[in-house]
């Protein structure tokens, strides 16, 4: 199960941003009064009565930005609140309802996810009175707070846990869900055919017209009697290239397919170069962390041209050094070839995604890897590493309990991040690692 996200969102000048430094503890998002601060999604993987969770601050809604943002702004709130299991409607207590608070109301009752309200800026017992005249923008919990007056941390959290979905690892191991493959990859590489051969028959347009699918299709189908699903997606040409809306929601259907998907199949046309696009596409795959297996469509051409796989993988791997655990297939959607193998590919990595370590093994580990290759000194100081624990599947993400974050640098991370991925079972998918410093007064045993 992945660590569940809860995203705080509302107009702007609401406290978004000091909320969520405040529940996280430390400074974590800008705080200024100016509007519209907050652009990009801000996110914090933190801890409360043994849950974990992350909290993610957004920009404001129904703001224009000066910097003619807006469209980019809307487009990081959207993400948020499609991939939040919690949403925390912030509102100022301190200003009363607005008509904007409304429209934010009314947003987010078409969402359809807990949602708790939460009447920020109540600074005393006066203003927290006041607290009934927003119940007609809530449908959920109704939490009055003061980041300044630090009032009520605690019942917000309380809530937020309450709200959160069950934390059932032993069922979440037993349960079998059906893979949803994303099929993407620039325009007219292949992607519709090699729906129409998982699924043996004509359910998506196939067609040598580039972009004839405009809109994301979903396909369900068996093998060896185990469904799937695949997500078929728009090609995506460059953003210069975008004469009409419909080619831009391409763009945006693929990065949605993206964000919903279980695997990631990235195709590729083994008779072109790597193109922006191709870049553009793999680096959203990056940052949502999501099992990818490379699939190299058109390999009966590429083979006319004396290629060889081996070749293609290098240059893969040189195109997207931080992917190079992502496993590469060769195809020929056209004929059938290697179909089953991409399944297989997916397969693998999706168990991948989805398993999990114990404690010890992993506290082990991380002993073996310190003497191996201690992290170097910085400030004058030694890091230490207390416990490490996986706290979610899909991604695995690992949290490491030490003195001091900042004194660990990036180089080491990624060697034990190498680690990882070489003696867990890990090896081709993306792997969340944090490191938290241990709470005061919390006795640890050292992992050195």
């Amino acid at each position: 199960m992945p660590v569940p996200r809860v995203a705080i969102v509302g107009r702007p000048n609401v406290g978004k941003s000091s909320l969520m430094n405040w529940l996280a503890g430390k400074l974590v998002s800008v705080v200024d009064p100016t509007a519209g601060v907050t652009r990009d999604r801000v996110a914090y993987l933190m801890q409360a009565d043994e849950r974990w969770f992350e909290l993610v601050d957004t920009g404001g809604m129904g703001i224009e930005d000066i910097d003619d943002l807006t469209a980019d702004i809307e487009r990081q709130i959207a993400i948020a609140i499609d991939e939040a299991d919690v949403l925390l409607f912030v509102v100022d207590g301190l200003s009363g309802p607005t008509p904007l608070d409304a429209e934010v109301a009314a947003r987010l009752r078409k969402i359809h996810k807990p949602t708790l309200l939460v009447v920020n800026k109540c600074d005393n017992p006066k203003l927290e009175a006041g607290v009934g005249e927003f119940m007609a923008l809530a449908e959920g919990p109704v939490v009055a707070t003061s980041v300044r007056g630090q009032r009520n941390r605690q019942g917000l959290l309380d809530a937020v846990l309450a709200a959160l979905p069950p934390d059932d690892q032993d069922a979440d191991a037993a349960a079998e869900p059906v893979m949803k493959l994303a099929i993407v990859g620039r325009r007219n590489v292949g992607k519709s055919t090699f729906i129409n051969a998982l699924a043996q028959e004509e359910r998506v347009i196939v067609s040598e017209i580039p972009g004839t699918t405009r809109d994301s299709v979903d396909v369900r189908f068996e093998i060896d009697g185990r469904p799937f699903i695949a997500i078929d997606t728009p090609g995506v040409r460059k953003r210069k290239s975008m004469a009409t809306d419909i080619e831009f929601y391409g763009l945006v259907r693929a990065q949605k397919s993206i964000r919903r998907a279980d695997v990631v199949l990235m195709f590729f046309d083994a008779t072109e170069t790597v193109s922006r696009v191709d870049k553009q596409l793999v680096e959203e795959i990056q940052e949502r962390h999501k099992p990818c297996v490379f699939v190299v469509n058109k390999w009966d051409q590429a083979i006319e041209q004396d290629m060889t796989s081996e070749a293609w993988g290098k240059y893969l791997a040189r195109s997207f050094a931080s992917m190079r655990h992502v496993p590469v297939a060769m195809l020929t959607a056209k004929t059938g070839r290697n179909v089953r193998r991409v399944i297989d590919l997916a397969q693998a990595v999706f168990k991948q995604a989805r398993e999990r370590v114990s404690t010890g093994i992993l506290n082990r580990l991380v002993r073996a890897a310190i003497e191996n290759n201690p992290p170097p000194h910085r400030k004058n100081r030694r890091p230490k590493i207390y416990f490490a624990t996986q706290v979610a599947t899909e991604p695995p993400t690992i949290v490491l309990k030490c003195n001091d974050p900042s004194l660990f640098d990036p180089s080491w991370k990624r060697y034990l991040l190498g680690v990882f991925r070489e003696e867990l079972p890990f090896h081709e998918v993306p792997i969340k690692l944090y490191l938290r410093p241990r709470p005061e007064g919390e006795i640890e045993e050292t992992a050195e």
